[in-house]
């Protein structure tokens, strides 16, 4: 596998800081809670890096919506597996 360039990591850094802030502002949390939120379930990495090819391409909004809902659902899972 080729090494990112710095450009491309640029893009998805910037990318998912777009996702973030708009995920936090549709869900009414703060940038901070939304982003530790992310971290904690790693969609950071799992979602908004490794899948950037495909998200990008789509309406900010939907990426938010597809951001809110998946962090939803693997909250729940996590919540279902701990009891």
């Amino acid at each position: 596998m080729a090494p990112i360039s710095t450009n491309e990591t640029y893009r998805k850094i910037h990318f998912a800081v777009m996702a973030i802030e708009a995920s936090a502002k549709k869900a009414h949390v703060a940038g901070k809670e939304m982003h530790d939120r992310l971290k904690r379930q790693d969609l950071i990495h799992k979602r908004l890096f490794r899948h950037y090819d495909q998200l990008h391409t789509q309406s900010l909004e939907w990426v938010v919506d597809d951001t809110i809902e998946t962090l939803q659902n693997w909250e729940r899972e996590e919540e279902e597996a701990q009891q």
